[in-house]
């Protein structure tokens, strides 16, 4: 019995955050095996399903601020993420915004427990998918997707970085202030330019031209 034990044991040498990512992973492929029939996706939106994480991805690296726990406020880097939701609606929006999130913990993870990389990664990014509900409107689909991902962070700082908040302060609103100030920003970079005419117009152009 010990000898199947010690094969085991490496098993307790796992880090927390190690375990965080495995049950992140897990929960990702569950969520995909349940949307695996509502959500087809053709090689059109592979492509821009790929295309549209890559230039997130890239933006993400240009941060104006970044916050010690996690988030950061860059040029639009949601945008196109926002942008694809807009085009393919809220199903593929959401496995997209999800496999960004996957990405997003790879490059730059803080985790203190694992239902927090859950909300803070694949849920937060995955509820920018909400975008496409509004498939007539993107900016409207910008601010509904943002709080979205708001939400998620929202209730992480509240229920795991309480201990963060200065002396005094209630944790509802530590994270009402520090997540409200990061998503906020970003949301309203995205919302300001997905209103520029020039954006818009371009944005509009190719969905007319790619879904004819």
């Amino acid at each position: 019995m010990s000898y199947i034990v010690s094969i085991f044991s490496d098993f307790t040498k796992l880090k927390p955050a190690t375990i965080s990512i495995i049950v992140a992973i897990l929960f990702a492929v569950l969520l995909f095996y349940i949307l695996r029939k509502s959500v087809k996706f053709n090689t059109q939106m592979i492509v821009y399903g790929g295309l549209a994480i890559a230039i997130s991805f890239v933006l993400s690296y240009i941060r104006f601020y970044h916050w010690p726990q996690g988030g950061s406020i860059t040029p639009a880097s949601m945008l196109p993420l926002f942008i694809f939701a807009y085009y393919y609606g809220a199903g593929p929006g959401i496995v997209v915004g999800m496999a960004y999130g996957m990405l997003q913990l790879i490059q730059d993870p803080f985790v203190v427990h694992w239902i927090q990389l859950l909300l803070d990664y694949p849920l937060a990014f995955g509820a920018l998918g909400l975008a496409g509900l509004f498939k007539k409107n993107l900016s409207l689909g910008v601010l509904v997707g943002g709080f979205g991902r708001f939400f998620s962070h929202f209730l992480s700082g509240v229920f795991f970085f309480a201990s963060y908040a200065p002396k005094g302060m209630n944790p509802i609103v530590y994270s009402l202030l520090v997540n409200g100030i990061l998503v906020g920003v970003e949301v309203g970079i995205c919302f300001a330019v997905s209103l520029i005419p020039q954006v818009k117009n371009v944005i509009d152009r190719v969905k007319a031209k790619a879904f004819v």
